[in-house]
């Protein structure tokens, strides 16, 4: 399928688009703050973000994000548990999970996620996040559904799972980039994308900035990861989905391309990864 207008705009393939408007984890959202979601909305189609992913991080944030993609058209759904919130009942609650994916069409679920390892703070619970993880990619693989990946300070962990299902990798986003571009080339070689956000703007950041200057848009989305790693000029501010502008600008710096060929091939590669219908696309009528 092509996308031939989506120089138009941009996507923002990993928000979490209910913290933003309630800071609290697994606490349902009430009408009054699923209706404050419409301003950052509308802040972000002034800054030509089309659509916005929002990514579950357990059973009740997960259910926030589809009660905010029924409401608004631009949202869309990645369902799953976050590797740092496992807890002795994850299985119980992944079942939850297996069945709102069998009515993703409806539900708006487009993605399984996030989902993966994470060993920065500790590795007690190794054993759960792999067999979640395994879990989540096969629900994903089971409905044709993208899956989206959190790693960190689990490079050969992570490797060692994808590796097991690398030739069904085709719709995988390796969610905040945050390794080498030996590594992306891997993952790049079993049909996965690399999620670049606010981290890429960073003075610090020049391992992502060689991988992102070395790999081909082809092969990259674009993520504010809101209400967290804003871009440079808002360090230390909450983040939201209007900054993804700053995040594409910071792209087309390093690649010495164009804002319109960023906006170009990350929508369209987004638009492939999640199966955005055709018949919900709709184009800004100014360029980014």
């Amino acid at each position: 399928m092509s996308y031939t207008d989506s120089s138009n705009y941009f996507v923002d393939t990993h928000c979490h688009l209910n913290l933003v408007v309630n800071p609290q984890f697994n606490v349902p959202l009430d009408e009054q703050q699923i209706k404050a979601a419409q301003e950052i909305i509308t802040r972000a189609h002034q800054a030509h973000v089309q659509y916005i992913i929002n990514i579950g991080t357990g059973i009740i944030d997960t259910k926030n994000c589809i009660a905010l993609a029924q409401r608004y058209p631009e949202l869309f759904v990645v369902a799953g548990l976050h590797p740092n919130d496992l807890t002795d009942s994850w299985r119980q609650e992944f079942a939850q999970i297996s069945t709102l994916a069998k009515n993703a069409q409806k539900l708006r679920i487009v993605g399984i996620g996030e989902t993966g390892i994470d060993c920065y703070r500790s590795r007690e619970k190794l054993s759960y996040q792999v067999d979640a993880f395994k879990a989540h990619i096969e629900l994903a693989l089971e409905h044709n559904l993208a899956i989206v990946v959190h790693t960190r300070k689990a490079a050969q962990e992570t490797l060692d799972i994808l590796e097991l299902y690398k030739n069904n990798l085709q719709k995988l986003v390796m969610h905040c980039y945050p390794y080498d571009l030996a590594i992306a080339k891997k993952i790049i070689s079993w049909g996965g994308f690399l999620g670049i956000g606010g981290p890429v703007t960073y003075p610090g950041s020049t391992q992502l900035q060689e991988v992102v200057r070395e790999i081909d848009l082809k092969h990259i989305v674009l993520e504010t990861d809101a209400p967290y790693l804003p871009p440079q000029h808002m360090r230390g501010k909450q983040n939201d989905p209007a900054q993804l502008r700053a995040i594409a600008q910071e792209v087309a710096h390093i690649k010495d391309s164009s804002l319109e060929e960023v906006a170009r091939v990350t929508s369209t590669n987004a638009h492939i990864i999640f199966n955005i219908p055709d018949y919900i696309k709709h184009t800004l009528t100014q360029s980014p």
